[in-house]
């Protein structure tokens, strides 16, 4: 039986988004609904992987599909593909499963040639119309089919309108359009030395190929790797009947979200122009007016549309993206998705339709992507220093929250910047596709054109950057790299800040305050809460750093690195003197200094969490680390310690290891001086018996003891612990509850696991050292070439960004099925950065820990990750068997 490759509209519905594409899918369910849809079809994504894998093979049979679907097309529509005086015209859209938009390509008006475009001028009597048709068309089919670059057909339109004196693409005139048609065919033959094709099937085959191959271009793959979606997965071919926006005075075109993507209010929020077509108001080009506006142009459509939409947010459970044209009146419906929206707006959104009773809390739970949280963790300009801000013009708020950085004006630029380190603006007259990597090395974007709905604002959204759009009073000028506002003139480089919510543009770097996060976040991260069954906690090393992660909803502290509690001016002399001390006595000296350092920091961060957990790491790092580097630093140490600045050189020199990370740190450092984790142990325990005296709480210190690799190991520096935590409650006369652990990091401690687990409380994973080990790659130098690796797909993803499941995951794996054999009392978490990265909490909830811990602001991300997890194997419990691993995929 011959396999189907193109589906009718009316064949489709939107559960087939895998085979027909998010487009093609709700395509067809339009139609179903009885909908204004142009008619078409869609060409398969299974076609599009077909077509890689087997190039010029397939498109015989895909071919005749093709033709027997147009001969369809043409009796429903009364036009004829092959017929000049009566031509049936199409669009050619991609349309991959998941929303790219932007991403990959569309040609217009398709059909167009010398002789049809007489005929389409004949037929609708506007010649104006028709010959700016075939004009779009060329350089829509050369940029997209030919890769002729857009500049090349820009340039010639420019100096027309400039010539001229005009502003915008509708005032050219018809005598203006041949001869931009003529010049535009000129082009075409020089960049790709071919005649313009007059054939429309010529011009269907090359097109539906190129949207193929757009499949695989680099701002494409660059945008799957950004949303992690799947490589393999090919894009659907949408062809559809022409409507024309362009038509004149009551034609029109647009796009419209039935909510606010920016806030998420409820109300319908869009923009259009009239007397165009799509691009122009997704490019930039004109800036168009307010969806309300169209109740005053066309109130019949208006209320028509406002309906429709109302009906497709309905029938889709979600906040809907459309594109609509309005020809001669009459209204059609080209797209409807799933709104790309902010962080800000996706939280409103889910809250709204829970409390209207669309959504469960689950299904809201799921709407959210973990990475949008990190948008609403972004800072916003200081309040208080606003007044003193030099406010240089006001654009579109397109994208929130705030940004700084030097001004660049063209993708590479912003690129190369951005790997120095540089933060960037990316300052452009609009945005295109191939914009992409520029707008994601970018802390902001800003345009001189474009509206709410145009490629920089959709595309920054969905980024989570920055975007003011549409800033008239930039003129900006990329081949000379300056942007004048006002009287000011500002080059490549030169300091610029935008607000994304306001839409203003500041001179230099404003200054910023970190987010408040109430009302319906904390709404929605209840809910989180009450879901997820794996504890998520913070790494944190400070009463400040504390504070931030119980405000955003940390259940403790899983990693307190007490080395971090050294580096203050004020206590770096005495660790540098300890570190030098002569003899266990002098050392003894400096370290009793540390102790009371220590002890208020452990007082102040018990008092905190009151009952609320803190796992507290003992000394790892190489002791080099704290030594001074700068001659300065050396010559006052030395004359502290009453020494010689050669001898205290020769006594720094005489610590130099090959290897320190693989050399005198973590508990080794416990074995040669006992004393020290001795101090540290005495100064977690007194801080708690404080705070637990203060606070009248039950606190129950965590000590982790690092870099363990034998059992024997941790006995003895376990029993040196407990000797010294043992004088504290003698010395106090009380005792409370404690726990002592260690940190599973090193790859033989994970396979004796059962062992050290008969000495341990609590097992917590160091995936950063342990991934490091494992790979044998130094996380100091992997960067000089892991890059390469992902570059060439030998390393996806970059393994000290989420875990590698299959190497490193296993490791882990195996040490908590030992250490809980062996102790079934053992507590097991992961403290690594892993415990903030979505892909790697899936994997820790599968095996069964009981928390992760990350950085404070990756708190709530880890949140909403452990949440999903859990609601996705719930449902996957319920599964049929036979479903369970299709599911799983999906």
């Amino acid at each position: 039986m011959t396999k189907q490759w193109v589906y009718r509209f009316s064949e489709g519905s939107k559960e087939q988004k895998m085979l027909l594409g998010g487009k093609g899918a709700n395509l067809s369910e339009m139609t179903n609904l009885g909908l204004p849809i142009p008619p078409g079809f869609t060409i398969s994504t299974e076609s599009c992987i077909h077509f890689f894998d087997e190039g010029k093979t397939l498109w015989p049979a895909l071919n005749k599909q093709i033709e027997t679907a147009l001969t369809e097309l043409e009796e429903t529509v009364g036009k004829s593909f092959h017929d000049p005086a009566n031509p049936l015209l199409v669009s050619v859209r991609s349309g991959s499963a998941f929303s790219m938009p932007g991403m990959m390509d569309t040609i217009l008006n398709l059909g167009l040639n010398d002789k049809s475009v007489e005929g389409l001028a004949e037929q609708t009597q506007n010649p104006t119309f028709a010959y700016d048709s075939y004009r779009r068309f060329i350089q829509m089919f050369g940029d997209v089919v030919k890769n002729v670059s857009r500049i090349h057909f820009e340039s010639i339109l420019d100096t027309i309108k400039h010539v001229n004196g005009y502003e915008f693409d509708n005032q050219l005139t018809l005598e203006d359009l041949t001869d931009l048609i003529r010049q535009y065919k000129e082009v075409y033959l020089r960049e790709t030395g071919e005649n313009f094709p007059q054939e429309p099937m010529d011009q269907l085959r090359q097109s539906i190929q190129a949207v193929f191959a757009s499949w695989n271009n680099e701002r494409a793959i660059l945008y799957r790797d950004i949303h992690h979606i799947a490589h393999d997965l090919g894009t659907a071919v949408n062809v559809q009947s022409m409507v024309f926006g362009n038509r004149g005075d009551d034609s029109g075109t647009g796009v419209a979200f039935t909510r606010n993507p920016a806030t998420g209010e409820k109300k319908l929020f869009g923009e259009f122009l009239m007397n165009a077509q799509g691009e122009d108001v997704v490019a930039g080009i004109r800036t168009p007016l307010s969806i309300d506006s169209l109740q005053l142009v066309m109130p019949a459509v208006y209320t028509e549309f406002k309906t429709i939409a109302e009906k497709l947010e309905e029938h889709y459970r979600d906040m809907q993206d459309i594109e609509f044209t309005i020809e001669k009146g009459k209204l059609y419906l080209l797209q409807t998705r799933n709104g790309k929206r902010t962080a800000t707006a996706a939280i409103s959104v889910a809250v709204d339709l829970v409390n209207e009773g669309i959504l469960s809390k689950e299904e809201a739970v799921l709407r959210i992507e973990t990475g949008q949280l990190d948008q609403l963790l972004h800072p916003t300009f200081d309040e208080k220093a606003l007044p003193n801000a030099i406010l240089l013009a006001t654009g579109l708020g397109a994208s929130p929250g705030a940004a700084s950085g030097h001004i660049y004006f063209s993708t590479q630029d912003a690129e190369e910047a951005n790997k120095q380190g540089i933060p960037v603006i990316l300052v452009r007259r609009e945005t295109s596709p191939e914009d992409l990597a520029g707008m994601v090395s970018s802390e902001g974007i800003l345009t001189a054109r474009g509206g709410m709905t145009s490629h920089a604002a959709v595309v920054a959204r969905g980024l989570g950057k920055c975007c003011v759009a549409g800033c008239t009073a930039a003129v900006i000028n990329e081949d000379t790299r300056t942007v004048i506002i006002g009287d000011i003139i500002l080059h490549q480089g030169d300091t610029l800040s935008i607000d994304g919510a306001t839409g203003r543009v500041y001179a230099g770097n404003v200054p910023k305050q970190n987010p408040t996060l109430s009302g319906d976040f904390n709404t929605f991260m209840g809910w989180v809460n009450d879901i997820k069954q794996i504890g998520v906690k913070a790494n944190a090393d400070s009463p400040a750093d504390l504070r931030q992660a119980l405000a955003l909803g940390a259940e403790g502290i899983g990693l307190c690195r007490t080395e971090h509690m050294f580096f203050h001016k004020d206590r770096i002399p005495a660790m540098r003197k300890m570190i030098l001390a002569r003899s266990v006595e002098e050392r003894k000296k400096y370290l009793s200094q540390l102790l009371g350092m220590q002890r208020q920091d452990f007082y102040e961060m018990f008092a905190l969490l009151q009952e609320k957990p803190m796992t507290v790491r003992l000394l790892d790092p190489p002791l080099h680390e704290f030594l001074p580097v700068a001659k300065e630093d050396k010559i006052a140490l030395a004359d502290a310690m009453d020494t010689t600045l050669s001898q205290l050189e020769e006594h720094i020199d005489s610590l130099h290891e090959v290897n320190p990370m693989l050399g005198h740190r973590g508990c080794r450092l416990a074995v040669t001086y006992p004393e020290i984790y001795r101090m540290q142990a005495r100064a977690i325990i007194e801080g708690a018996l404080q705070a637990a005296k203060e606070t009248d709480s039950a606190i129950t210190p965590e000590i982790m003891i690092p870099l363990v690799c034998d059992v024997d190991e941790l006995r003895y520096v376990k029993s040196e612990i407990e000797e010294e935590i043992d004088e504290v409650f003698i010395e106090q006369n009380i005792t409370i509850p404690y726990h002592i652990g260690t940190m599973i990091e090193i790859p033989r401690a994970a396979v004796t696991s059962d062992e050290i687990a008969t000495e341990a409380d609590f097992f917590s994973f160091g995936t950063n050292d342990m991934t490091q080990m494992g790979f044998g790659f130094s996380r100091d130098d992997s960067g000089k070439f892991l890059q390469e690796y992902e570059d060439k797909g030998l390393l996806k993803p970059n393994p000290f960004h989420s875990l590698d499941v299959k190497g490193i995951g296993k490791l882990v794996k195996l040490s908590a099925t030992l250490g809980r054999e062996a102790n079934p009392d053992l507590v097991l978490g992961i403290c690594g950065e892993h415990g903030g990265d979505p892909r790697s909490i899936a994997f820790f909830y599968s095996i069964g820990l009981d928390y992760v811990s990350c950085s404070p602001f990756r708190v709530p991300i880890a949140r909403l990750a452990a949440a999903q997890e859990t609601i996705k194997q719930r449902k996957q419990e319920t599964l049929p068997e036979h479903t369970k691993v299709k599911e799983a995929v999906h």
